[in-house]
């Protein structure tokens, strides 16, 4: 039985207090009200963590004194580079380009993990020409799944920056090549298990990073949210696998909590959009917000009003329930939709903000920007929660807004059939407040369009928040 020493004994409580504010961090974040609270617990463990790395590592026994001091440099350097770099991104980066920042924070994860696996095989495989099984396995596993989850990311953050189309990008044999990809990495996981070496190595290696390009292109923008939710799950088991690697428990923890956190978001995402995570990832659909007037099948037109118009009906309504849309968060008119809507309450009327699963590009993108905006969660909505209440409404406000408001989904035939909607078209009065009549990411007309009682103010989010705010004080 190995007797531990006092500085292993504190280092691995200080791990424990980390893993702790982990677990109740996830916790506080399943609500919008807690989540603040959620986050600084998760950034206190993970400052705890980082603190007593250099305690960890220089506690290995064997570890040479002249070692020691270089630990502490290059995980001091390292440290305040990471901070720099994150405290530059949360200051600097816009909410609605939070998506492709996260799609970004995969890739560095994903890939760190790998680069554990990659500098543990060659200490490895280079000081002996072998490795035990309990070590290849884990080794090989975590380059698989880091190196996918590297490129991958990249394709994903490329895809919602527009450097990448988002439509399906398939040529001739792409499957094909996704298929051999896939298979020379799970087989060359098995290959270096059994024969460790530099050729499995190598295949395995360039398998992964080959299947993560070929796995990303293929899926459309609309399926976006879907797959960086998938791709964080694959980073958490990422640095899972680091952590057997290296024997780090905090790091075995962490990794867990994020992959498990991470798959069940995904599995509900893709419940949201009735689709299943194969479905998604075999090829998705979707398009960019541009392009095409907005005649629904079966024919119809528009009926255009004016901010005066709309101002009337909300001044006279007693419920409005708003559907902000990633119109809303291009816009940067979160602040404006949250006074409209304090404006209405403050004069006696009830007021929603409806969230759909996938609004946005990003789980949660809609809840986060209207708390920023001060937004009162309750008056937050999820869909399942605000749908039996659009029967009741007076007037719903749909702020750019698409896919998800679309009637199509009822129907069979078409990319969106069987997608959970809001129920818009059953209020008593509609309002769409849109940039022009283009599509959404499904690339399909939305039949809300088109429906007698919907009226099209055509403007941007902010402009056309803002006058309707106006208008509404002047009727008030």
């Amino acid at each position: 039985m190995t007797t531990l020493t006092g500085v292993e004994t504190a280092i691995r409580l200080v791990y424990l207090v980390a893993a702790v504010g982990f677990v109740l961090g996830l916790h506080f974040m399943r609500s919008p009200a807690t989540a603040r609270r959620g986050n600084t617990l998760s950034w206190i463990g993970m400052a705890l963590a980082v603190a007593v790395t250099p305690f960890y590592l220089t506690s290995v026994p064997g570890t040479s004194l002249d070692i020691k001091p270089i630990v502490w440099i290059v995980i001091g350097i390292g440290s305040a580079v990471g901070a720099a770099g994150g405290l530059f991104s949360a200051r600097l980066v816009k909410m609605t380009d939070m998506p492709q920042l996260v799609s970004v924070f995969n890739a560095v994860g994903g890939g760190a993990a790998a680069l554990v696996a990659v500098v543990e095989f060659m200490r490895m495989f280079g000081d002996s020409g072998d490795m035990r099984l309990d070590f290849s396995i884990p080794v090989g596993l975590d380059i698989l799944i880091g190196s996918v989850t590297f490129t991958g990311s990249l394709i994903a953050a490329g895809k919602l920056q527009g450097w990448v189309s988002g439509n399906p990008i398939i040529f001739p044999g792409a499957r094909v090549l996704a298929g051999i990809s896939a298979a020379a990495g799970i087989g060359g996981v098995a290959w270096l298990a059994v024969a460790p070496g530099w050729l499995p190595f190598i295949v395995l290696t360039v398998g992964a990073l080959a299947f993560g390009v070929l796995l990303v292109l293929p899926i459309g923008g609309a399926d976006m949210p879907v797959v960086v939710s998938l791709l964080n799950a694959f980073t958490g088991l990422a640095v899972a696998m680091a952590g057997f690697v290296v024997e780090n428990p905090i790091l075995i923890i962490a990794g867990a909590l994020v992959g498990a956190s991470g798959s069940i978001l995904t599995k509900l995402m893709a419940d949201a959009m009735n689709r299943s995570i194969l479905a998604i990832m075999v090829g998705g659909f979707g398009t960019t917000d541009s392009g095409g007037g907005a005649i629904a099948a079966g024919g119809g037109s528009t009926r255009l009003v004016s901010a005066d118009d709309v101002a009337v009906m909300l001044a006279y309504a007693d419920k409005v329930i708003i559907v902000p849309g990633y119109g809303l968060a291009a816009a940067q008119a979160q602040r404006e939709a949250g006074d409209l809507g304090k404006l209405l309450e403050e004069h006696g009327k009830t007021v929603y903000y409806a969230i759909h699963p996938v609004a946005g590009r990003m789980p949660g993108h809609m809840n986060v920007l209207l708390a920023e905006a001060d937004v009162p969660y309750e008056m937050l909505k999820e869909m399942d929660e605000v749908n039996g209440d659009f029967d009741t409404c007076d007037v719903a406000l749909v702020v750019g807004a698409n896919d998800v408001t679309n009637p199509a989904a009822r129907r069979s035939g078409n990319p969106i059939s069987g997608m959970p909607i809001l129920n818009v078209d059953h209020a008593k009065s509609i309002v769409v407040i849109k940039r022009s009549l283009g599509f959404g990411y499904a690339g399909l007309d939305n039949e809300l369009y088109t429906n007698p009682k919907t009226g099209m103010f055509l403007a941007d989010a902010k402009k056309g928040l803002t006058a309707l705010i106006t208008g509404v004080k002047e009727y008030l």
